[in-house]
């Protein structure tokens, strides 16, 4: 009697856990895209720029609809250093803007440019999104 009850407990507390995730889910996952001014073909720094600002992502508590998504434009210089950055496109959450925006600051300063690349800076561009 008492391993059945225990394992009715077991599964509830189990039914419990799983419903607590369910609101979770139905919230979405964030979702970054990177896309690099054109005269940049190195996938190589491209990767490496992308992981780093994975790597400074904090999701905020506040999350915008899905669907909604935030674009942060940034330029760096050829030394790596972030120029500038701001919100270029809100997603209806300050929170999630704020929180984009911070993790592309964060991330900084990135690797200097490729030795061949030839301009002074290159522009990116940080689509930071809430999806299904």
């Amino acid at each position: 009697m008492r391993s059945k009850l225990r394992t009715r407990a077991e599964a509830s507390g189990l039914l419990l856990v799983i419903l607590a995730a369910l609101p979770l889910l139905a919230a979405g996952r964030p979702s970054l895209n990177v896309y690099f001014q054109s005269t940049l073909k190195d996938a190589a720094y491209q990767k490496k720029v992308f992981q780093k600002v994975v790597a400074a992502w904090k999701a905020p508590a506040e999350l915008p609809k899905v669907n909604s998504k935030t674009v942060v434009q940034a330029i760096f210089e050829k030394d790596g250093k972030l120029k500038n950055a701001f919100v270029s496109m809100e997603s209806g959450s300050k929170k999630w803007d704020e929180a984009a925006l911070a993790a592309v600051r964060k991330a900084a300063p990135y690797d200097p440019l490729p030795a061949g690349y030839r301009y002074p800076t290159l522009e990116v561009h940080f689509h930071v999104a809430l999806v299904p």
